[in-house]
């Protein structure tokens, strides 16, 4: 049973990976974009059951990585409602939102199997939790400044009305 929960896990974690990737390098508020993101918070959605049944396993060794997957769940919760309700400001939610998700599901991974892999293990456990925001959160930023004001707000805005 606890093979089938990992199994589940590792192919939703490669697919949230994948289609994170895909959506934020596809152009903003057209099909693929849509498609993929979609396809992102339904992975997102199954790693965080499979995380949840896997951290219930062992509870004191995984506690951590459930709350990541929470913030990850939540964050991804947050950037998807921003885009379906359009509030004043829905853009740069939803830029963080999703940003924030894959930052803290990339950080789940690390935190969680970095000391197993080709150089990660030669860093200082510290590294695992920070390495993703260090690379992630400039990323962020520059999306925000690309995609959060702006003409190209407006163009994302009207492609993502269709």
């Amino acid at each position: 049973m606890i093979r089938a929960v990992v199994a589940a896990h590792v192919l939703a974690g490669i697919a949230a990976v994948v289609s994170g990737a895909v959506a934020m390098l596809s152009a903003k508020g057209e099909a693929r974009h849509r498609l993929a993101g979609k396809a992102f918070c339904l992975a997102l959605s199954a790693l965080f059951v499979t995380a949840t049944a896997l951290a219930a396993v062992d509870w004191p060794a995984r506690w951590h990585l459930f709350a990541l997957g929470v913030l990850a769940y939540a964050l991804a919760a947050l950037g998807y409602a921003a885009r379906v309700i359009r509030w004043p400001g829905w853009l740069r939610t939803h830029i963080l939102g999703m940003g924030g998700a894959y930052i803290a599901m990339l950080t789940a991974f690390y935190v969680d199997n970095g000391p197993r892999l080709p150089l990660w293990r030669l860093l200082p456990p510290i590294a695992f939790w920070l390495v993703p925001a260090a690379v992630g959160l400039p990323l962020l930023a520059r999306a925000l400044r690309r995609h959060g004001s702006g003409a190209s707000r407006h163009a994302i805005e009207s492609r993502a009305m269709r």
